[in-house]
């Protein structure tokens, strides 16, 4: 059971952005480190196993402002926001920001030497309702000016990065962004990650409330990033294929179309791979209900298929000719 005064339980929240890089080639692992270079003073995370992935040092943005609360009470909180950006295999580009909520220790703003001591911190200068700010922060509306929206500042650092001199602006393929808004409060004691629910709205804004045993942000982050990664792949992937009219249009065509999901994304698909110890019953529930693994490994084959009927016919000319 959660503790009896849910007012006092600290809350984990962020928003991820994903969009395909904007470059014709994947970068590789030095080109890569240059591009998420983003303070001099920090180095650049990098890991080749299981896949590339780049992580860029962490940025801090202050807020002064109110905490989207579905009551209506709206308290004032302090503090700042981390923010991320993360690069995956060299081609699909991830920002992430995200903060803990905090209680403060009085109802007074204390000078900015405090807030900056508490990297990722930000504290109600009030009393609030866990609960209550989970769901006004889950709310499918755009969030009001004027209250906590680790969504902007990660929008920004995705502009921010996708302007870098090293990217010659022309993606392999067309595909747009996603918006993954989470947020996390303690599971139970003694329970492991679970999610209480994952909904898509009519804007495309995908929400995620959860429970877990870890309260480190960046923990809770990557394990959202990972799902909002592989909800871009699933999502992309499913546009492409509409638009290639797979199945009923000229062969040649339909090839090229399928092409760029051959070359940059089918080898993408690896969930769970990179998620914190004590969060992967996350994915076990989302590969249940509604089962991201099973409509990704449908489509692929269908691809395959599709190739394979379509280039059967080029194989035999080539032959008959030799």
């Amino acid at each position: 059971m959660a503790p009896a005064d849910s007012g006092l339980q600290p809350v984990l929240c962020g928003e991820v952005r994903t969009s395909v890089l904007r470059t014709s080639e994947a970068l590789t692992a030095r080109t890569a480190v240059q591009l998420l270079n983003l303070r001099p003073d920090e180095h650049v995370l990098l890991s080749e196993r299981p896949n590339l992935r780049v992580v860029s040092p962490q940025l801090l943005t202050g807020v002064d402002c109110r905490l989207p609360a579905a009551g209506g009470s709206r308290p004032r909180a302090v503090g700042t926001v981390a923010a991320r950006a993360v690069l995956t295999e060299g081609r699909v580009l991830q920002t992430s920001a995200f903060a803990r909520l905090v209680p403060s220790e009085g109802s007074h703003r204390r000078a900015w030497g405090h807030y900056l001591l508490r990297p990722g911190v930000v504290e109600p200068l009030a009393r609030h309702q866990a609960r209550d700010v989970v769901d006004g922060f889950l709310a499918a509306a755009p969030l009001p000016g004027g209250v906590l929206n680790p969504g902007a500042v990660a929008e920004r650092l995705l502009d921010h990065v996708l302007r870098h001199r090293l990217l010659d602006q022309r993606a392999p393929f067309k595909s747009g962004r996603t918006r993954l808004r989470w947020a996390a409060l303690p599971a139970a004691e003694g329970a492991g990650a679970s999610i209480e629910r994952f909904t898509v709205a009519a804007d495309g804004l995908r929400t995620v409330a959860l429970r877990t045993p870890v309260a480190d942000p960046a923990a809770v982050a990557a394990l959202c990033e990972d799902l909002a990664l592989h909800d871009w792949l699933l999502t992309t992937l499913l546009a492409l294929v509409e638009r290639s009219r797979l199945g009923s249009g000229d062969g040649e065509a339909v090839l090229a179309a399928l092409r760029p999901l051959v070359d940059h994304l089918l080898h993408l698909w690896m969930p769970g791979a990179r998620v914190p110890d004590g969060l992967s019953g996350v994915w076990e529930t989302l590969e249940k209900q509604p089962g991201f693994s099973r409509q990704w490994q449908t489509l692929v084959q269908r691809i395959r298929d599709q190739v394979a009927v379509q280039t059967a016919p080029l194989s035999r000319r080539v032959l008959a000719s030799s």
